[in-house]
């Protein structure tokens, strides 16, 4: 398979990786996960058994992603941020079978040394600022920040911020791509 895997990567049998895949310094594959095609893991990652990893997703640098996370396609997943799998950890109780799954839809940003809090579902086109910590299901092209993160506005699959209102109705063209962006009531959608 065309794979490309560092030499002080740890890929455990059973690990199913996709055509094209790079896997760079330090990382950890445990038996049981699937990632797709044409993905990337930085150095220092490590990726459980019951992960999920769609295809063109990125890792970047120390970041662990654990049993009930699912990336769908085109992620991305910045330097150190943090996935969690227990809402309410002790170190004397043992909580596996408390797992919450938490599900990042495609083409999702989650921004360097962000937290997101097991059990929720962050939506298409998504993008996370840096430091926030999600604790709620995330709309469909939000933009959040701080902490506990809050929308601030809405992002274009582009990357880039759409200047409409949080709420209300309005539509938006994206210069870079042509795309269109539809505001109804609280909810973006494109055509």
């Amino acid at each position: 398979m065309n794979v490309t895997v560092h030499d002080t990567a740890i890929i455990d049998t059973g690990a199913i990786i996709g055509e094209g895949t790079k896997i760079w310094h330090w990382t950890h594959v445990c038996s049981g996960a699937h990632i797709g095609r044409n993905c990337s893991l930085g150095q220092n990652v490590y990726i459980s058994g019951k992960a999920l990893i769609g295809n063109n997703v990125k890792i970047q640098n120390n970041v662990s992603v654990y049993d009930s996370v699912k990336l769908d396609d085109d992620v991305f997943c910045g330097p150190s941020m943090v996935f969690t799998n227990v809402y309410n950890p002790r170190s004397a109780i043992s909580r596996k079978d408390e797992y919450r799954t938490t599900h990042i839809k495609q083409g999702a940003t989650l921004g360097a040394n962000c937290t997101i809090v097991c059990g929720v579902t962050i939506g298409k086109y998504a993008f996370i600022g840096a430091g926030a910590v999600i604790r709620e299901n995330v709309k469909d092209y939000a933009l959040m920040a701080g902490v506990p993160a809050k929308q601030i506005g809405w992002m274009s699959e582009y990357g880039e911020r759409i200047p409409l209102p949080l709420e209300g109705f309005g539509e938006y063209t994206c210069p870079k791509t042509n795309f269109s962006y539809t505001l109804n009531t609280d909810t973006l959608t494109r055509k």
